[in-house]
């Protein structure tokens, strides 16, 4: 069961960590390249802001984004900020999405995020969660996919193995840390499959399109190639 208040806590935390990592930087490295392809650290920042706002909108019963050519100039025009204004703006938008997810509210209600995606509302602390954990990971400041909490990164990987199930373009699949298993892909599980096996953060790397899979083992078959997230 998804408890959202506990969820809320550790996304607090989560912010934390950004927060003060991010505080270290200078003008120049908000400026400099993030792991993601095309962006700076600023544009990573800056979409951490208008996200919370966005998950405000979807509490809210609103649109998510007022249209996607939006939400992208949003972030071109926000990227190149200096640092204060970066982190203002991402500490004031998470107090926002605190203060919406504190709310008196009918958590078992359906919500809508982008491109027609539906979810339960007591889901949604846990999705800003991902954005802000993932995305601190891209900044590419020193805080890595081994340095999530291991409730993350399990739950994550679960999330993201139920993303995949169903697809038709990914063979029926068990991954495993060891431990732990979870399994995805849209073939019958009675009939073949490939099992993946690896340490618990290169499995999230694989899945989140982090990480090319080197790290872990395959066996059924090659590593299957996920289609973008």
């Amino acid at each position: 069961m998804i408890d959202h208040e506990r969820d809320l806590a550790s996304l607090r935390d989560a912010t934390d960590r950004l927060l003060s990592a991010a505080a270290a930087l200078d003008n120049a490295a908000v400026g400099g390249l993030s792991r993601l392809p095309g962006w700076s650290r600023g544009h990573v920042l800056a979409h951490l802001a208008r996200n919370a706002d966005a998950l405000v909108n979807v509490l809210a019963g609103r649109p998510m984004y007022e249209s996607g050519e939006a939400r992208d100039s949003d972030i071109e025009r926000d990227a190149p900020r200096p640092l204060d204004a970066q982190l203002a703006d991402l500490r004031e938008s998470a107090a926002r999405f605190q203060e919406a997810g504190a709310a008196p509210a009918d958590w078992s209600r359906t919500v809508e995020l982008r491109n027609g995606v539906k979810d339960s509302a007591s889901r949604i602390p846990f999705r800003r969660w991902i954005e802000v954990e993932l995305h601190h990971v891209d900044l590419g400041i020193g805080y890595e996919l081994e340095d999530l909490p291991d409730e993350f990164t399990e739950r994550e990987i679960a999330f993201l193995a139920d993303r995949f199930t169903g697809r038709s373009d990914v063979p029926h699949t068990r991954i495993t840390d060891g431990t732990r298993a979870w399994s995805t892909g849209g073939a019958s599980q009675d009939g073949p499959h490939v099992t993946v096996t690896g340490p618990a953060p290169a499995l999230l790397g694989w899945l989140s399109g982090r990480r090319d899979g080197s790290a872990l083992s395959s066996a059924g078959g090659p590593l299957p190639a996920l289609p973008p997230l």
